[in-house]
């Protein structure tokens, strides 16, 4: 296998692509783009000729404030430039730390799956996204359109409900309030 010296800078960038999982949200210290990106598994093979490079075993992406984790993360490159991202694993993690805020953005999932042609992130199987303990947003499939920046969710069946928990801003004042008398 022969390997181009621009192809694993560009298997690199792709990691940067998934931080596009990020503007949706409003995820992620600006500063961490500026960051370099630091990729590490147990095993990696990088093919020119497919066009693809794969990730396996206890694979680890950082750039500033974002982590990556899953146990396969594969590239798929059409032109030499990102064209798919598809991170798997017990669940694929990602963690990130949104501007102003002082805990980290969580999501989760069986799959992460990022289109560079439809400029969609796609979350797949036990899909959940969470800021605190008693906030999310879970549902077997979250599909994220970074064109129009839009989310959906949920599956074919009924089973494949969408579930939102919100709290009120002032949990503890709600808290009172609901003991008064």
């Amino acid at each position: 296998m022969r390997q181009a010296s621009s192809l694993p800078r560009k298997l690199l960038q792709a990691g940067a692509l998934l931080l596009m999982l990020t503007s949706v949200a409003t995820w992620g210290l600006e500063s961490d783009r500026s960051q370099p990106i630091h990729i590490e598994a147990d095993k990696a093979t990088l093919s020119e000729q497919e066009e693809k490079g794969v990730y396996e075993g206890n694979v680890q992406l950082r750039q500033g404030t974002l982590r990556l984790q899953g146990n396969r993360m594969t590239v798929y490159l059409s032109n030499k430039t990102v064209d798919r991202v598809t991170l798997t694993g017990d669940p694929a993690t990602l963690q990130q730390r949104p501007d102003g805020q002082d805990t980290d953005q969580h999501a989760q999932a069986d799959s992460i799956e990022y289109s560079a042609a439809d400029e969609r992130v796609v979350l797949l199987g036990s899909a959940r996204i969470w800021q605190t303990g008693d906030e999310e947003f879970r549902s077997e499939r979250i599909i994220f359109n970074l064109k129009d920046n839009t989310v959906n969710a949920g599956g074919k069946d009924s089973q494949d409900r969408v579930h939102i928990t919100l709290q009120p801003k002032d949990k503890q004042a709600t808290d009172n309030k609901n003991s008064e008398p």
